[in-house]
């Protein structure tokens, strides 16, 4: 049975979820600042998010790139959670925990070390060419057993369907719908739609695809700004914003407040 994710946002639709991207973490090629400073730039994005009126925060290794493929070092899983905690006590909004690339085990981990209330998970089911490589095994089975084994059932996993900057050729005879059954019958949440890479425009179409085939609550996952929240709220529950949200509108910015402002105001309008 599926998480009621009304129970952790307080609301069934017009959820609005805002990404901290965390700054490159000790040991990525990106890596230039120590992990006090990672926190504290997390945290003050975080607390703008909040305090623009978004009803979530996701944390993600954003900066990391290039990705491993599924498992990440332990000064990954070190970091991500001093700067989780750090996060959570500093706004009262529920957290999301994600880590590329795939490594849901160790999201899983940090959220239930933290005290967060979700992860976005990649590669949940069927299989895609990424820029990681090839995720050829699916992530549900796997996942699952280990939220049980560590007792965090409470944690909610909203699975990314046909993930962006990926190749979905093996798998071209499954359509957004065949997705979206896929991701509910091995057990998700909720489900993300995005375009095809980071800051495209989710099709309103695939949401609407994907809300019909399901039961599940679904996320539009990119490309989504104050001009078009309200209609891609009207085709879904919720929405995941991060590039619009950022200064010039690029995610490797950093959270501007006006943007994030702007975006929560046209979501009430």
């Amino acid at each position: 049975m599926s998480i009621d994710l009304s129970d952790i946002f307080g609301r069934e639709r017009d959820i609005l979820i805002g990404m901290v991207h965390v700054h490159a973490l000790p040991g990525t090629p990106g890596s230039n600042a120590e992990p006090d400073v990672i926190v504290s730039q997390a945290v003050e994005e975080a607390r703008i998010l909040a305090e623009a009126g978004f009803d979530a925060v996701m944390i993600e290794n954003m900066h990391d790139t290039p990705y491993m493929l599924r498992n990440v070092g332990p000064e990954i899983v070190a970091c991500m959670t001093a700067v989780t905690t750090a996060v959570r006590a500093a706004v009262d909004v529920p957290l999301g925990v994600q880590i590329l690339a795939g490594a849901n085990q160790a999201a899983m981990a940090v959220a239930h070390a933290t005290g967060a209330q979700f992860i976005r998970a990649e590669g949940f089911c069927f299989a895609a060419i990424a820029d990681e490589g090839i995720m050829n095994d699916a992530d549900a089975g796997p996942l699952l057993r280990y939220r049980r084994a560590i007792d965090a059932d409470h944690i909610a996993i909203l699975a990314d369907i046909r993930k962006k900057h990926s190749s979905h050729s093996i798998t071209a005879d499954l359509s957004i719908a065949d997705w979206a059954h896929g991701a509910e019958f091995m057990g998700a949440d909720g489900i993300i739609v995005t375009g095809q890479a980071t800051g495209d425009p989710t099709p309103t179409e695939d949401v609407l695809t994907a809300t019909a085939a399901t039961g599940l609550p679904v996320f539009a996952g990119s490309g989504i700004t104050d001009a078009s929240i309200r209609k891609t709220l009207d085709a879904a529950h919720g929405a995941i914003v991060g590039s619009s949200l950022k200064e010039g509108g690029h995610w490797r910015n950093k959270v501007d407040h006006q943007r994030a402002t702007n975006l929560v105001a046209s979501r009430n309008s």
